[in-house]
């Protein structure tokens, strides 16, 4: 069972180096957009691999929906760096290669003897490191689907951002049939 990732509860500000090396603080990462960590089980998991494949046709929308996309992996930095070029992500990957964070959160694997993995964890951090919904899991499971991050990170962060000061225009034709209010979600 996880320590203290209940939504409501404001993640500790860890600092891990990233796959180059540079030491990085979750806090700095995020900055005052939504955020979406992934703790992983590790380089040696080709689950893991097919899970970050899915995510990086993900990543192409965290952009445009201010939304910072970070992996925590419980390798070191060579592995750390295989793992993020052999599934083409081009998000910030951390290493835990002395499992801190693994075992503060106490999100470690207990049916793999074999490696030091963690549990895959994925939580939706709303600005200022607070959880907002915490998944247990990968996508082809319990976890969440890639899909799914568009309504949560929506729901967490409040109204969307104004992109331009020029008001919106329609597809089609002017006029061309009765306008639809936005779509609003209620979860």
């Amino acid at each position: 069972m996880s320590k203290g990732l209940t939504p409501g509860a404001v993640l500790v500000d860890f600092e891990l180096p990233d796959d180059g090396g540079t030491r990085r603080r979750l806090s700095q990462l995020q900055g005052d957009n939504a955020m979406i960590l992934m703790f992983g089980r590790g380089e040696h998991c080709p689950r893991e691999r097919q899970h970050l494949r899915e995510m990086v046709r993900f990543h192409q929308w965290c952009a445009v929906a201010f939304t910072q996309l970070v992996t925590v992996l419980p390798n070191n930095l060579h592995d750390t760096n295989k793992m993020r070029i052999t599934t083409g992500a081009y998000w910030p990957f951390l290493a835990d290669p002395d499992l801190h964070v693994q075992r503060s959160l106490q999100i470690e694997e207990y049916t793999d003897p074999h490696h030091r993995a963690t549990v895959p964890h994925t939580l939706v951090l709303a600005p200022g490191l607070v959880i907002d919904k915490v998944y247990v899991g990968y996508w082809s499971g319990a976890g969440p689907r890639p899909s799914s991050f568009g309504w949560t990170c929506r729901t967490c962060c409040g109204a969307p951002r104004p992109t331009s000061t020029q008001p919106r225009q329609r597809c089609g034709r002017l006029g061309s049939g009765p306008t639809r209010p936005p779509r609003r979600c209620n979860a």
